[in-house]
């Protein structure tokens, strides 16, 4: 994953934690930052601008928001943090060259790593000798270690799953949501993609914004929040 990152530039820092409760303090401690920077992009982004995404996906007609879950949301959210359309900047690029962080701070590292976040679909592999999973990038092929309490505990090996992952240490986090995946979906992706979008290969796909949102728009309609749960225990449990 070391490999696989820096050959797309996100940042990454060679001398991290080495045992569980050093992974885990400093996974909790950039978790903290990471959201606290996903609070303060939101505020960059018009009301306006979450109606469209969320008609995108199927959650709202004209101005009215239709969610069987508030946690629904969080995809509206992700796709309007880190995409945006042919000509319009990301909101995450724009909260960037605003911000004002301290060089080298660990608030500007997470940062950094956010805005090369990747969509990515993974398949887990086996529990890491330390902390967290390892995964398969399957359209990458790069090998992955994955941290993240509440998928540690809850994702079973052979599970698949999409998300958006982002690294400032070793191991790689998740930048907010993910969807259990499964090999069949592809077909139901390729059937709403655009012809010319969806004759593109597969690996390349991940990196156009239509791809993640199409996921995220199927896999709301079969009511993915029905298998997901968001959690993270509280600070100092391992």
């Amino acid at each position: 994953m070391a490999l696989a990152l820096r050959e797309h530039n996100i940042p990454f820092n060679d001398n991290g934690p080495s045992s569980r409760s050093e992974v885990l303090a400093r996974y909790r401690r950039l978790r903290e930052i990471s959201k606290s920077h996903h609070h303060e992009i939101l505020d960059c982004i018009s009301g306006d601008a979450l109606l469209r995404q969320a008609r995108r996906l199927g959650l709202a007609r004209g101005r009215t928001l239709i969610l069987d879950d508030m946690d629904e949301l969080n995809y509206v959210y992700d796709l309007a943090i880190h995409t945006a359309s042919p000509g319009s900047s990301r909101a995450i690029d724009r909260y960037a060259r605003s911000a004002r962080l301290a060089a080298g701070s660990d608030e500007a590292l997470v940062l950094e790593g956010m805005r090369a976040a990747r969509f990515s679909i993974l398949l887990i592999e086996r529990r890491h000798d330390i902390a967290g999973l390892i995964a398969t990038d399957l359209l990458r092929r790069a090998e992955v270690w994955l941290v993240d309490i509440g998928l540690e505990s809850s994702m079973p090996d052979g599970a698949m799953m999409a998300t958006r992952l982002f690294a400032t240490e070793p191991f790689a986090m998740t930048a907010g949501v993910y969807v259990p995946f499964d090999l069949g979906m592809l077909q139901d992706v390729d059937a709403e993609l655009p012809r010319r979008l969806g004759e593109r290969q597969l690996s390349t796909l991940l990196d156009d914004r239509r791809f993640a949102e199409a996921i995220y728009r199927i896999a709301l309609a079969d009511g993915v929040m029905d298998r997901v749960v968001y959690q993270d225990p509280p600070g100092g449990a391992e």
